[in-house]
C-alpha cells in the first residue's frame, strides 16, 4: 500500500552520516522489491543486518502436487487441516501456480524463532485467533477477519493470544497491491473506493533491541528452508521511513458496492497482483431493481481459476457449506448457483455472508495436502432431477 510512513530516528537525509550518541555509525540498509523501481523503505540498524554466525542444513518443505491439470470444481474441507504447534509446519500449501501458492495454517504456538520468506509477498487471512505481527518496522495486533500483508524479505515472527488459530495465506511471486482503479496518480484512494487510507493499519510502537547473541531465522526461498543463524538481533532499528513495510486490513472495513441489477465480482476486489486478485464478499444490500435476482448468474471461468474461501455467514449461492471450506472452479468450464438458490434470492432483501474469493489467472495444481481435505463427488453437487 504506498503509503508514506516512518517511526523513530531518521537523519534529514539520505544515506548521509547518521551517528548514535557516541559517535557510532548507525547502519542504513534499503530495503525493496523490484530492483530500485519500485516499492522501498530505508531502514537504520545498531549493527550491520550481514552477521551471520552459522547456517543450518537446509531442507525441502515444497509442496508435493497430486494434481497437474483438472477440469473438475472442487471443494475443500478447510477446518479438516490438522493443528501444529510449530508455525512452519502448520502451513499446508493446497493450491500452486507460477504466481502465487494458497495455503491454511492451524498454528497453536507463537513462533520462537524468526521467519523470512525472500521469495514471495505474504497474505494472511485471519479466520480464527489474535495476537501480533513483530517486525523491524514495528508492532502490528492482528484479530479475526483482518488482512495481513507482510512484503517479501521481511523478518517476522508472531505472537498468538491463544492455541486456537485459523490462517488462510497467499503467497505472491509478484508484489500485492490495492486495485489501481481505487487509486489517483499519486496513490491516493479516490472516493469511489470500497475503503481508504484510514482503514490501513500500519506498524507502530518500534523498540530497537539491542542484543547480542545467537538468532534463528529460517528464511523460504524457493521452496527450501535456510536456517541461519545471527549475531545480533534482527529488530536492531532505531528509526526507519518508507513505502514498504506490513501492514493491516480488516475485512469488515470493506464498504460494499451495490446497484439495481447484479454487480461483476470485480466490485468485491481489495487486493491485486501480477497473477491474480483478491475479493471480499462481505454482508450487503441486495440489488434493488423491483425484478432483480440477487443470486450470481452462471458465468464461464475461461481466463482464471476461482477459489472461494468461506469465513461466516449463510453464503446465499451455495447449498451445504460450512466455515473454513474452500471450493475451486476451474477455468474452462461454467459454474453458478447451487439448485435453488437462484429461486431462494429473489426478493430477499440483504445478505450476511463473508468470504474470501482468490482468482488466479493461471490454473492452480493441486497438492497432496489438499486431497487429504477433498470434499468427495462436489463436482455433482449441481445435478437436478
Amino acid at each position: 500500500m504506498p503509503i508514506y510512513h516512518s517511526l523513530g530516528h531518521i537523519p534529514d537525509k539520505r544515506h548521509v552520516v547518521f551517528r548514535d550518541p557516541a559517535g557510532k555509525l548507525y547502519q542504513e540498509e534499503l530495503v525493496g522489491t523490484q530492483g530500485f523501481s519500485s516499492l522501498s523503505s530505508l531502514v537504520y540498524h545498531l549493527h550491520p543486518p550481514t552477521c551471520v554466525k552459522q547456517k543450518g542444513k537446509p531442507y525441502s518443505i515444497a509442496p508435493k502436487i497430486a494434481i497437474e491439470n483438472s477440469l473438475n470444481a472442487m471443494s475443500f474441507s478447510g477446518f479438516d487441516v490438522k493443528p501444529e504447534k510449530d508455525y512452519i509446519e502448520s502451513r499446508k500449501t493446497l493450491f500452486v501456480n507460477s504466481s502465487l501458492h494458497i495455503g491454511l495454517a492451524a498454528p497453536t504456538t507463537s513462533t520462537p524463532y524468526f521467519y523470512k520468506n525472500a521469495d514471495a509477498d505474504e497474505l494472511l487471512f485471519v479466520h480464527r485467533g489474535s495476537g501480533t505481527l513483530h517486525t523491524m518496522f514495528g508492532q502490528l495486533p492482528f484479530k479475526y477477519g483482518d488482512y495481513v500483508v507482510i512484503p517479501r524479505g521481511t523478518v517476522y515472527k508472531i505472537d498468538f493470544d491463544g492455541p486456537d488459530n485459523k490462517l488462510l495465506y497467499v503467497e505472491s511471486f509478484a508484489p500485492i497491491y490495492t486495485p489501481k482503479r481505487y487509486r489517483n496518480e499519486f496513490g491516493q484512494l479516490l472516493e469511489h473506493s470500497p475503503f481508504c487510507e484510514r482503514d490501513i493499519k500500519r506498524p507502530f510502537n518500534l523498540q530497537t533491541v539491542d542484543e547480542k547473541g545467537e538468532f534463528d531465522i529460517f528464511i523460504k526461498k524457493k521452496g527450501v528452508i535456510f536456517p541461519y543463524q545471527y549475531m545480533y538481533h534482527p529488530f536492531d532499528v532505531v528509526g526507519w521511513d518508507g513505502y514498504l513495510y506490513p501492514y493491516t486490513f480488516s475485512i469488515f472495513n470493506f464498504e460494499p458496492l451495490t446497484g439495481r441489477i447484479h454487480m461483476p465480482p470485480p466490485i468485491h476486489q481489495c487486493f491485486e497482483s501480477a497473477g491474480f486478485v483478491v475479493c471480499s464478499f462481505v454482508p450487503r444490500l441486495y440489488d434493488y431493481h423491483p425484478d432483480a435476482i440477487p443470486a450470481p448468474y452462471h458465468h464461464s471461468n475461461i481466463d482464471s481459476d476461482e477459489i472461494l474461501y468461506y469465513v461466516d455467514g449463510d453464503f446465499m449461492s451455495r447449498n451445504n457449506i460450512k466455515q473454513g471450506q474452500l471450493t475451486l472452479h476451474p477455468g474452462g468450464i461454467p459454474h453458478g448457483p447451487h439448485p435453488g438458490a437462484i429461486e431462494r434470492s429473489i426478493g430477499q432483501k440483504e445478505t450476511k455472508e463473508l468470504a474470501v474469493m482468490i482468482d488466479p489467472f493461471a490454473p492452480m495444481m493441486i497438492t497432496e495436502e489438499a486431497m487429504r481435505i477433498d470434499v468427495k463427488d462436489y463436482y455433482k453437487s449441481w445435478l437436478v432431477d
